[in-house]
């Protein structure tokens, strides 16, 4: 389980980050904008951290979680504006999170993954998540899904 940060990379607008508590701030062109922040829970290290990169790079602030039941403790800790769940870990599935964090936290927006059937991706829907994405993912569709379920405008598309 750790935090992510959010740097500067050379192929991004300069940005300037302030503020502390999760409620970190992006200063652009005189204006305020609160970064939006996402855990993530795979247990595919490989998986999750090009999940990582690819929304850190999109100006996402990322934390990230092994499995489920650390993933649940991350977001005890620190609250997400959304959760990308893999469905297949050890120690706790992705059904599981879902149904826990949405007893737990009503407005909780999750999203799910899996290279299951789309059968058992239409159950994470009832479960509570508000999109699924069958693996291999589409980072594209998925970064405007995670855009749009976000509120916020189309950013960098990922290629």
């Amino acid at each position: 389980m750790s935090w992510r940060g959010n740097p500067s990379p050379s192929n991004r607008l300069p940005r300037k980050v302030m503020g502390d508590g999760g409620w970190n701030m992006v200063k652009e062109s005189g204006a305020v904008m609160r970064v939006a922040t996402i855990l993530i829970i795979e247990d595919q290290a490989s998986v999750r951290r090009l999940l990582v990169q690819m929304l850190e790079d999109a100006g996402y602030q990322v934390w990230e979680a092994a499995n489920g039941r650390l993933g649940i403790e991350q977001f005890r800790v620190h609250p997400t504006d959304l959760v990308l769940t893999d469905l297949e870990m050890p120690e706790m599935n992705g059904w599981e999170v879902i149904v826990a964090l949405t007893r737990t936290y009503a407005d909780v927006k999750i999203m799910a993954m899996s290279g299951m059937h789309p059968d058992e991706l239409q159950k994470a829907v009832c479960c509570g998540a508000r999109l699924t994405f069958q693996k291999p993912l589409d980072f594209t569709a998925l970064l405007q899904a995670i855009q749009a379920e976000l509120g916020q405008p189309q950013l960098n598309s990922y290629t």
